[in-house]
Formats: C-alpha cells, structure tokens, sequence
C-alpha cells in the first residue's frame, strides 16, 4: 500500500466523486428502468405525459439523492498514519455508530432497492414483449438479463466488503483493504457496462417501442372513430324520425 501524498482535500474530494459517480449511475439506471416499463406497458400515455421538464425533474432528484449518498466521503474521509504510512481513510472514531448507518443505508438505497425495482421492470418489460409478441429475437430479452446481472455482480462485492468492515477486527486488515478495491474497482466498471449494454439494446428496443406505440394509437384511434361512426347513426335515426312526425 503506497503512501498518500494528495493531502486531506484531495482525499474527500476525490472519494465523494468516486461515490457521486457510482451512486448517480444506479439512480439513473433506475430511471431508466422505470421509463422503459411505463413506455412498454402504457405506451399512449407515455406519449402523451412524457416531456423534457419531466426528465428533468427526475434526473435532478436523482443527483440529489446521489449527492446524499455520497456526503458520508466529504464528512469521514481523512488522512491518517497506518504502519507508518499516510493513508487516506474513512474516519468514523468520533462519531458512534456512523459508520453502521452509512453502510447499511448506502446498502439499501443504493442497492437493494434499486436493484429490486430493475428487477421488476425489465421482468415486466420481458413479459410484456413476450406476451404481445413484439419481437422474433431474443436479443432484447439477452440484453435486459445482461443489465441485471451487470448491476447484481458489480455492485454486490463493493456492499459485501463495506458491511464486512464495521466489524473489521474480526477479518484480516489485508484481505479486507484488497477486497475493498476490487469491489470499488467493480462497481466504477458497471458505469462502463451499462452504455455498452444499451448500445446494443438502444436500436431494437426503439423499434419495438414504435410498433406498441403506433399500435395503440391505431386502436385507440379506430375506437374512436367506431364510437363516433355509431353516434353520428344514431343522429342521422333521430333526424329522420323527427322529420316523419313534422
């Protein structure tokens, strides 16, 4: 482990960028998810309701909530001496039970729950395009399992060794400092990933987003017209019977 030699501002400034960075890519994949889903599913009033103020509301939140998640780095992270080297470390002796609590909340809201609600919506979205019958490849099916297992095994590392170092007297210091940058390492690679991932997906999920769209407003245009050819029927039956009575 090589000496740090950045000074305290550099250490919580670029460890709060390192977790900005992490946490704002699982929000916006969540996001994304999310649209995806409500695209497939109600496609008219996707159409419809979604706008650019919208997204951008949405996206803001969700750097706001990346911000919180990475405030923990600003206030804990210090420089400190471990085995006669300058470190640069999370410092979490005065205050009790910190640390507990930003691990256990970066674990629930910056992975579980997110990785729920994927789950969810890209299964929903599978059923869906399978249901319809949307689409004669399974490249798009391929590619929304490779984002969930992408999400699932870069991101799990990271969380496992963060809990595992509240109680980190009861595992070696060697094993746990190693563990930790791999799990870092792995989780900044799932931000790599992703655009790849949708790169690939991008092209056939538009097409079969098109199709469910212009196939719903063709329904929902030709209800229309049937409802208002049978009203204009009835009009024209009630004229003709007024004019007899005249």
């Amino acid at each position: 482990m090589e000496d740090w030699v950045f000074g305290r501002f550099m250490c919580k400034f670029t460890s709060s960028v390192m977790s900005l960075n992490m946490f704002s890519s699982i929000f916006l994949l969540v996001v994304i998810s999310v649209d995806r889903c409500v695209s497939v599913v109600f496609p008219v009033w996707a159409q419809n309701h979604r706008t650019a103020n919208k997204a951008s509301g949405v996206v803001c939140i969700s750097w706001l909530l990346a911000v919180t998640l990475s405030l923990p780095s600003v206030i804990f992270r210090d420089v400190g001496n471990h085995l006669g080297r300058t470190i640069c470390y999370n410092n979490y002796t005065s205050y009790q039970h910190s640390q507990k609590i930003v691990a256990v909340s970066r674990f629930l809201a910056g992975f579980v729950v997110p990785f729920i609600v994927i789950v969810i919506c890209y299964s929903i979205i599978i059923l869906k395009l399978r249901n319809n019958r949307m689409t004669k490849s399974n490249k798009p099916l391929k590619v929304m399992s490779a984002l969930v297992a992408a999400f699932f095994v870069c991101w799990l590392p990271y969380h496992v060794f963060v809990l595992l170092e509240i109680n980190h007297e009861h595992l070696e210091h060697s094993i746990l400092i190693s563990g930790l940058k791999i799990g870092t390492s792995m989780a900044a690679a799932n931000s790599f990933l992703n655009p790849v991932l949708y790169v690939f997906m991008g092209n056939d999920f538009k097409r079969k987003f098109k199709s469910s769209v212009l196939s719903k407003m063709e329904n929902a245009m030709g209800e229309e017209g049937r409802t208002t050819s049978r009203y204009l029927s009835r009009s024209s039956s009630m004229d003709g019977r007024a004019s007899t009575h005249i």
